[in-house]
């Protein structure tokens, strides 16, 4: 009696079995990683289809309404025309307190200031032959060149008549000649008051060493003092005229002024005084600004 012995395994078969297992494992394998793409591309593409939902901070950020943005021009054609463009200040000049008189003809310069008056040519000769004693040359010939006067109102509520500096120059004289004086006096008033006699004396002012002469006269309370300085050069004798005449006649509220302090004006003049050579020919008389000091006072 044969044994059938069922659970007898053929080597071949079992082999047989086992590649066909391990068949199938590697085609499920495959299969389940097919189908597993399968679903990730089903997955993406309805995701990239679904709308997408705005950041809620993107949508606040885009929703805010943006400053307005102002440039100013660096460059450009206008940027250079206004960089380009001159500021123009108002300059303020002022005239100068000191102004300068010079005859070319005479070779006569001086300076004086500028709220006094000046006269040249006929004007200063009509002045100069006003006063009691025009000139005080030893010999006539003598012509007025330039007259600066004094304005009184210098002295408020004073008793100032007149006060100025002239300039008088005569080639007929020599230079011993040109030291002396007329030693002319005024006429004698009706009252018989006399003028007072003349002083000499050699003085040194600026640059000069003239010969100088002093003259008082007064004619009731009027008060008249002149002075007087000669200096030879150029060929000619030159002579500076300081005269200051005073009322004695006070106004209410007024005082009487002394005419030492008027004095003292006028020879800062004749201290500013130069001479130089003369012209040949005869020139204008120019009168120039001179830079700003202190006044000629």
């Amino acid at each position: 009696m044969n044994r059938i012995n069922l659970f007898r395994t053929d080597p071949a078969r079992l082999d047989s079995l086992v590649w066909g297992k391990t068949n199938f494992d590697k085609t499920a394998s495959t299969l389940a990683f097919a189908g597993l793409l399968i679903v990730c591309s089903v997955a993406v593409g309805c995701s990239s289809d679904k709308p997408k939902t705005a950041n809620s901070t993107n949508q606040v950020a885009m929703t805010q309404p943006m400053p307005p943005i102002t440039t100013t021009p660096t460059n450009g054609p206008d940027a250079a025309a206004l960089a380009a463009k001159p500021v123009h200040k108002k300059v303020v000049r002022k005239a100068p307190v000191i102004v300068t008189y010079a005859d070319k003809a005479s070779g006569i310069s001086f300076q004086y200031p500028r709220k006094y008056s000046l006269e040249t040519g006929e004007a200063a000769n009509q002045l100069v032959a006003s006063d009691p004693v025009p000139m005080n040359f030893v010999q006539p010939g003598g012509v007025a060149i330039a007259a600066v006067t004094l304005p009184t109102s210098v002295y408020p509520n004073g008793d100032l008549a007149a006060a100025f500096f002239d300039v008088s120059v005569n080639k007929a004289l020599t230079a011993e000649q040109c030291g002396e004086f007329s030693e002319a006096k005024p006429t004698t008033p009706a009252d018989g008051t006399a003028p007072a006699g003349a002083q000499h004396s050699k003085r040194m002012i600026g640059d000069m060493e003239l010969q100088s002469s002093e003259t008082l006269a007064s004619q009731g309370t009027r008060e008249e003092a002149s002075k007087y300085y000669h200096v030879f050069g150029n060929g000619a004798c030159y002579e500076f005229a300081l005269k200051v005449a005073t009322t004695g006649v006070e106004s209410e509220g007024g005082k009487h002024v002394d005419n030492k302090d008027v004095f003292q004006r006028l020879e800062r003049i004749l201290a500013s005084v130069k001479i130089t050579p003369a012209a040949e020919e005869t020139a204008s008389t120019p009168v120039t600004p001179a830079a700003a000091t202190a006044p000629a006072q």
